[in-house]
């Protein structure tokens, strides 16, 4: 027996330093036909049932949400977190300054670019293993070329986080192996990829299918295992993530024609299932949607309020009844945003404004709202203010209205 527990502790012992129960990426065994999983996908006018625990798809140019399911739910991010990795390093250092591999870089485990202690690679290089092949090892190296430590490039994250105002997300490594103080919400993943999309090393990045990285002067040829990527028409990038404790991620980046979404799904119990979603988001967003121009609707609708309502306002012991309106400045974020298409053809403002007033009505006060719908469905709603001052009547006012009114003698007998 005690032999047995001396073997069984040395094989303990042994298979301690290798991390290989923890999965990542390209460690998934299992294989997707995006090409069959494409041309069996149908969509419909309902959103599509989904695996995965959290979704969302967001639109880009308005921000708004196009769908949601438990978006705001904080979960593990697997290696999307590498979204965020390239980021902090791409905004702190030059990319072609080559550094050495660490001993702890070289031995990280999961998914691997397959750095060895002492390797001479560029930072260029480590970013493509590390949104290519999803090396964690790259990761390491990075964080530990831009900070110094895990650490303190954890810390990195976290303040970019902050500034981005992700009040639900944190770091604790650049790879996002699984920790409990690691964390996102599937809408604030998509807010830090919609931020990231706008760096232009970041797009070219993650919008590469294959690349060729030198370790130590030799070419290492890798593939993107983003499985959308130039499989499904518009995708441009931009990760996948998987982990034991998040299971199957993926971020997308969709464009066609002017609309541009950004698709994340987490926690999908297997690759085709996180690919199944995927799909079934993307497409059911560009059927069913399509930019309108809200800013212009409610300027039209607001211009012909005040047309067929000349003599609608009434400003007791104001100099004047005339009073003209204007929408809030929220209307400047509304240019055009994504709407139904079965709402657009319904749609219609609706203008409720107070119209007996005390003077002084101040430039800027809220008069009333608008609120412009389609059915039973509220679009948006904007406050109603005025564009211009009434001031109050003073004593002159008042005797310049006396002798308007009543005229004297002398004014008559000149005219």
């Amino acid at each position: 027996m005690k032999k047995f527990l001396s073997k069984l502790l040395i094989i303990f012992v042994f298979l301690l330093p290798f991390p290989s129960f923890v999965l990542a990426d390209d460690l998934e065994e299992e294989t997707v036909d995006v090409a069959a999983e494409i041309e069996a996908s149908t969509v419909s006018t309902k959103p599509p049932e989904l695996n995965s625990r959290s979704c969302v798809v967001l639109d880009r140019i308005s921000g708004s949400i196009l769908y949601g399911k438990n978006e705001k739910n904080q979960v593990k991010m697997a290696s999307t977190t590498k979204i965020m990795t390239a980021l902090v390093v791409i905004e702190n250092t030059t990319l072609d300054r080559t550094v050495e591999v660490s001993k702890k870089a070289a031995g990280t485990g999961g998914s691997r670019l397959g750095l060895k202690t002492g390797d001479k690679i560029t930072i260029r290089d480590l970013l493509y293993g590390l949104m290519l092949c999803s090396g964690n090892d790259a990761a390491v190296c990075l964080a530990e070329s831009i900070s110094g430590s895990v650490l303190e490039f954890s810390n990195l994250m976290n303040a970019k986080a902050q500034e981005l105002g992700l009040t639900n997300t944190h770091f604790e490594s650049p790879h996002g192996l699984d920790s409990d103080g690691h964390y996102t919400t599937a809408y604030e993943l998509a807010l830090l990829s919609n931020y990231a999309l706008k760096n232009s090393h970041f797009l070219a990045l993650v919008g590469t299918k294959n690349y060729t990285v030198t370790i130590n002067g030799y070419p290492k040829n890798l593939s993107n295992t983003n499985e959308l990527l130039g499989a499904l028409n518009g995708v441009y990038g931009i990760k996948t993530g998987f982990t034991n404790g998040a299971n199957r991620c993926l971020v997308s980046a969709c464009k066609r024609g002017n609309m541009d979404i950004i698709c994340v799904v987490l926690g999908a119990d297997t690759k085709n299932f996180r690919t199944k979603d995927s799909i079934k988001l993307i497409e059911y967003t560009f059927k069913n949607y399509e930019y309108f121009n809200l800013k212009g609707f409610a300027s039209n609708s607001i211009s012909e309020w005040q047309k067929n309502n000349t003599n609608f306002f009434s400003i007791g012991k104001g100099v004047s009844n005339d009073l003209t309106i204007k929408p809030d400045s929220s209307l400047e974020n509304y240019s055009v945003i994504p709407v139904k298409k079965d709402l657009i053809s319904n749609m219609k403002a609706t203008i409720t404004m107070e119209g007996n007033l005390q003077a002084p009505v101040k430039e800027g006060s809220c008069l009333g709202k608008l609120c412009i719908s389609s059915g039973e469905t509220n679009i948006a709603e904007f406050n109603l203010l005025s564009a211009s001052h009434v001031r109050k009547n003073n004593m002159f006012d008042y005797l310049l209205n006396f002798f308007k009114f009543y005229p004297s003698p002398l004014e008559d007998a000149l005219f």
